[in-house]
């Protein structure tokens, strides 16, 4: 029994139920890659990285793709789109029976991007307003080595009130190592970084976004 408290209160207590309210949720997958598939990507990636300009969003000192659908991986890229709309069907399906909501099913539109890094090369705090679902897709971790900082991704509380309230009750930030074929996904509203790439190799990963419009399912 804990200090302060009397026997009949801990029983009283016995059948306290938890909900968990406004929580948040992570989903990963790792796909099943033949390694010629992610050699195909990597080698795609980087062609176009040397043939096509980039642009500036959240990268400090790395390369950033056009947002599209992955148009320069070919069928690498068009196999990937659906993957990311089949990762969000399924997300979406298990958010809506989780909270006792009718089925539904969405017509996901996609952008995604390509992101090199190099050493040093990270990617600021941001999060991808407007859309529904955000994600990161890995083909090569660029020999990060250990430790949760190195090429990790890291996620932040939406709630920037929770960690001012409860600092030691709940976590404030999750990392994620990247894993060649990892394929994570997320609430866009969530806020999230890359940290300095420390490894010796070239990271390379595509994000994308997913914005969905729903139709009730028939019967």
């Amino acid at each position: 029994m804990r200090p302060g408290m009397s026997d009949q209160t801990a029983s009283e207590l016995s059948n306290l139920r938890s909900t968990a309210i406004f929580s948040t949720p992570l989903f990963t997958h790792r796909w099943k890659e033949e390694p010629h598939d992610l050699e195909f990507l990597r080698e795609r990636i980087l062609a176009h990285k040397d043939s096509a300009g980039g642009v500036a969003k959240s990268n400090r000192g790395g390369w950033h793709s056009e947002i599209g659908e992955l148009e320069f991986c070919g069928e690498m890229g068009r196999l990937l789109v659906r993957r990311m709309r089949a990762l969000a069907d399924e997300a979406t399906r298990q958010m809506l029976a989780a909270d006792n909501q009718p089925q539904q099913q969405f017509r996901w539109s996609v952008t995604a991007w390509a992101n090199v890094n190099q050493r040093g090369d990270f990617n600021a705090v941001h999060a991808h307003p407007g859309s529904t679902w955000s994600g990161t897709y890995y083909v090569d971790a660029g020999d990060a080595g250990e430790g949760e900082a190195g090429a990790s991704l890291q996620l932040f509380d939406p709630c920037s009130g929770r960690s001012v309230s409860y600092p030691t009750l709940a976590p404030t930030c999750v990392y994620i190592r990247p894993n060649p074929g990892l394929m994570i996904l997320f609430p866009s509203y969530v806020p999230h970084m890359v940290f300095p790439h420390e490894g010796s190799g070239t990271r390379i990963s595509i994000a994308f976004n997913l914005s969905g419009e729903a139709a009730r399912l028939a019967g």
